[in-house]
């Protein structure tokens, strides 16, 4: 199973509310790990493949009926995913291929790597590697597709005529705009020879067995990893309108190539009724509620109450945060909504808007920097990760923080110029992990202590 350890530790927990905040936020990260939901929810036996989802629905499988058992997909996680799956497979997996940014050990799987969240060269070419083994598939094989958070990006296949400049061009803009992650993976979809159902086109007719860990609110299959083996509901129109929405600044070629779909002079992803869907099937193993019961378990271990805020939280981080911190103080005033000693947690995704010259930061340090700088009252650890280890794009995860850490009109500047990483790495609030295997979205641990 995942051992996940923050670096410097030892100094993180500069107090019991650190310690916990830390222990709170490493045991949800372990949970949604790969290797544990694998062993959590895959069964092979008498030649059965059993697949228990989240919400305890079962599937079989039966594997004497196919000639072939392929595995294919992409994600921060796919790589730990494979590894997994070869073990509870063995001789059954004849051949596979994942693109991820995060290697592991397999034996029959093609290991690919990528890159996050810009789309790369070498995230095309193996892309296509993906591609040609679904291809490959006919109507006697199964296909596994292990879809995780960060395929949108790890799954690089610029639809014809598009080139990877402008993927690379056009998911600048979309990560720095504010928009969400369903209005992101529109364009995406639309700009790809993969994602938004055509990879399940591409396996067609094979049985396709979809299995998804989530970062994504609510679950929405066509939204994680931009939805490469399940019907898409958006359209062209939609991608032109978020461009328009939020005045985007993309490449000529991706504009003209939108409006061409939209005339319709280029072919939709596919809907529900697309007979790619015939034998498809998907099923969430894992989400940011898996890594939020982990972490509560782990706060009620330490005698600290916990309360779920909520596993969607989205919008701005900033003002995320202010609601988190109200909630917290409320809790050491008046003992509602959660007596102290407590732990508050959240999970879902916020965002950050960039101003003209970004420094260096992620949501998850824009949230802990923001709520510590609002505190009115001691006693109040504010902590949060992304749970892939990579808030933004940088080297750590987030980062932990109470009202001394920083001060005010430093970290104010900070926030004002989208650069909170170097004054948090300054002050050792920073938490790294490096890759954790997994991706379920962003964590996040308030620790409430009693008034002395």
């Amino acid at each position: 199973m995942a051992d996940i350890r923050f670096r410097n530790r030892d100094a993180l927990a500069r107090t019991d509310a650190h310690d916990v905040a830390l222990e709170c936020l490493r045991a949800g990260i372990e949970a949604a790990h790969p290797a544990a939901r694998v062993d959590e929810t895959i069964v092979v036996r008498d030649g059965t493949l059993t697949v228990t989802t989240v919400d305890g629905t079962t599937t079989e499988y039966d594997l004497d009926d196919y000639d072939d058992v392929l595995l294919v997909g992409g994600g921060n996680a796919a790589g730990h995913f494979a590894t997994a799956l070869e073990d509870e497979l063995g001789d059954r997996l004849t051949d596979g291929a994942v693109v991820t940014d995060d290697p592991s050990e397999t034996a029959t799987v093609d290991l690919l790597a990528g890159d996050h969240p810009i789309p790369s060269e070498r995230g095309v070419e193996h892309a296509s590697s993906v591609l040609e083994i679904a291809e490959r598939a006919d109507e006697d094989d199964l296909v596994i597709a292990t879809i995780t958070g960060g395929g949108s990006a790890l799954l690089a296949a610029p639809a014809e005529p598009l080139s990877l400049s402008d993927l690379q061009a056009v998911t600048e803009e979309l990560l720095a705009c504010g928009a969400t992650i369903d209005e992101i993976n529109a364009v995406r979809k639309h700009c790809s020879a993969i994602k938004g159902g055509q990879l399940a086109r591409a396996a067609a007719p094979a049985t396709v067995a979809t299995l998804v860990l989530s970062d994504v609110v609510g679950d929405d299959l066509s939204v994680i990893a931009s939805g490469p083996t399940v019907p898409d509901p958006s359209t062209y129109g939609d991608a032109l309108g978020v461009l328009e929405r939020y005045d985007l600044d993309v490449p000529a070629a991706v504009r003209d190539h939108l409006e061409a779909g939209a005339r319709g002079n280029r072919p939709e992803t596919p809907t529900a009724d697309d007979p790619a869907f015939d034998r498809t099937s998907a099923h969430v193993l894992g989400s940011g509620r898996t890594a939020l019961e982990a972490a509560r378990e782990a706060a009620a271990e330490r005698g600290y109450e916990p309360l779920v805020l909520a596993a969607g939280v989205r919008g701005e981080a900033r003002e995320a945060a202010l609601t988190h911190v109200a909630i917290a103080e409320e809790c050491r005033e008046t003992g509602e909504p959660a007596s102290p000693p407590a732990v508050l947690l959240s999970g879902g995704e916020t965002t950050v808007t960039l101003g003209d010259e970004p420094g260096c930061g992620g949501p998850n340090q824009e949230f802990v920097l923001n709520g510590a700088l609002d505190l009115e009252a001691d006693g109040i650890v504010v902590a949060s990760v992304d749970t892939d280890g990579i808030d933004g794009a940088t080297d750590a995860a987030g980062a932990i923080a109470d009202a001394t850490t920083v001060p005010d009109a430093e970290g104010r500047a900070a926030l004002e110029r989208n650069d909170v990483l170097p004054v948090l790495d300054e002050a050792d609030a920073l938490l790294r992990t490096g890759p954790t295997g997994t991706n379920v979205n962003d964590l996040r641990a308030i620790v409430v202590e009693p008034v002395e």
